[in-house]
């Protein structure tokens, strides 16, 4: 293999790694993104506010967190067994009301891929301790 070759090789396996790294999200940025979220949630402590505690929210079954009531769409929503797991939580972050109609979110939602992700990152954080 020539050494220009070896080099267009080398330059798009950094370009590649550089950009999965950065889809996968980050925590850090994510707790910054998180600040939109944070007048109705919180992600650090069991307890709800105007929207319920997103403590330990990735791998939760849908609309159970104790001591909050959930819209009736929301509980109908997650009626039967759904999960917030990774690939739902982005496509709800990215349109609360299109994904779940009659939600009490007025949220209107993230609008840029990366920010969810990085939102999701820092979730995954945030678990119950």
């Amino acid at each position: 293999m020539s050494l220009s070759l070896r080099f267009v090789s080398f330059s798009l396996f950094l370009c590649l790694g550089t950009s999965l790294a950065h889809a996968a999200g980050g925590a850090v940025a994510g707790a910054q993104v998180f600040r939109k979220c944070g007048a109705c949630h919180t992600a650090t402590e069991p307890m709800n506010r105007v929207g319920p505690s997103l403590q330990g929210v990735v791998g939760r079954p849908v609309a159970t967190f104790a001591g909050y009531t959930y819209s009736s769409a929301m509980t109908a929503f997650g009626e039967d067994g759904k999960v917030w797991d990774e690939e739902r939580l982005s496509e709800y972050l990215m349109a609360p009301k299109a994904m779940v109609p009659g939600t009490k979110m007025s949220f209107p939602g993230l609008k840029k891929p990366q920010d969810i992700a990085d939102v999701i990152a820092y979730l995954k954080t945030a678990i119950a301790k």
